[in-house]
This record gives structure tokens, C-alpha cells and sequence, in this order.
């Protein structure tokens, strides 16, 4: 019989569903948390907030801001700090690239889910760049027109149908 954390498959624990509204998503990385053993606990909980994260790069390293992860209930004075900043796991190539990108004026580096895959900790970060707010509007019309459109499209389907 295998452990519940070691089956196979993607468990989602927090998505930062404002990011994608935010900001203009250029390409998306996949990556590695270095974490303590009571942050893994909270997040197996499915405990954790992505929605002030950033990621900042410090002497060729990627490093996760202002993600919170609670502190774990069942646990003593070996707790984590809930805000504190954890290592990205990611490959040379990977850190140079975003690194280079992320010094181009407006470019930024932002978390958008965090979840579990094999039983291993990982979080999808972004290559993004801000939205005006005309943009951000002009994103909403447009899903707003798509549903209407959908809506209209399959009242018509269900009408033949009858």
C-alpha cells in the first residue's frame, strides 16, 4: 500500500487567479520548493495563499516573496514563519533567461498556481508584464462577449432539439 502523499498525479493547493487578470503571462516555468517540514504538512492541508507572491532573483538564485503558508497546527517550537522566503529549484538556463528578462522595464516574475505533483512540492511561475487598465477592461469584455456567445449558441442547440 503506498503513502497518500506518494500517489501519482497533480493536487492542486493554491491558484493566484488575480495574476492572470493582473498581468499579461509571456512564459511559464515550473519549479521546485526548498521548504521545512512543517510548511509541507500546511500545504498537505491544502493551506496556503499565493496572491502577494513574487519571485526576485538574488546572486543567480530564485527566490518566492510574500507566499503565505500558515503555520502548521500540530506543530511546536520547529514551526515555520508563515510569509518567510523560500528557494526556487530551477535549472541555470532557466534562472539566466528569466533573470535577463525580468531586468527589462515592466517585466516581472509571478506565481500562479502552487500544488503537488509525485508528492513533490512545485509552483508554476510566470514571466508577466503589467496591464494597463484599459487592457484589464478590455480582457473582461471579451470574456463577457465568448459566454454571451456561448449561451446563444447552445440555446439555439437545445430549441432544435425540442
Amino acid at each position: 500500500m503506498t503513502a497518500l502523499w506518494l500517489r501519482k498525479g497533480r493536487k492542486l493547493i493554491a491558484q493566484n487567479k488575480k495574476a492572470r487578470h493582473d498581468y499579461l503571462i509571456l512564459d511559464t516555468y515550473e519549479a521546485g520548493l526548498v521548504l521545512t517540514g512543517t510548511e509541507v504538512k500546511s500545504l498537505r492541508q491544502g493551506r496556503a495563499s499565493l496572491v502577494d507572491g513574487f519571485v526576485q532573483m538574488d546572486g543567480h538564485e530564485a527566490w518566492l516573496y510574500n507566499v503565505h503558508v500558515p503555520e502548521y497546527s500540530q506543530g511546536t517550537w520547529t514551526n515555520h514563519s508563515a510569509r518567510r522566503k523560500r528557494k526556487l529549484l530551477l535549472h541555470r538556463t532557466e534562472i539566466d533567461k528569466l533573470e535577463s528578462k525580468a531586468q527589462e522595464t515592466g517585466h516581472t516574475i509571478v506565481p500562479l498556481s502552487l500544488y503537488f505533483k509525485d508528492g513533490r512540492a512545485k509552483v508554476e511561475i510566470a514571466l508577466a508584464k503589467g496591464k494597463k487598465e484599459y487592457d484589464k477592461r478590455q480582457a473582461l469584455r471579451e470574456k463577457q462577449d465568448r459566454r454571451e456567445a456561448e449561451r446563444a449558441i447552445s440555446a439555439v442547440r437545445r430549441r432544435q432539439r425540442a
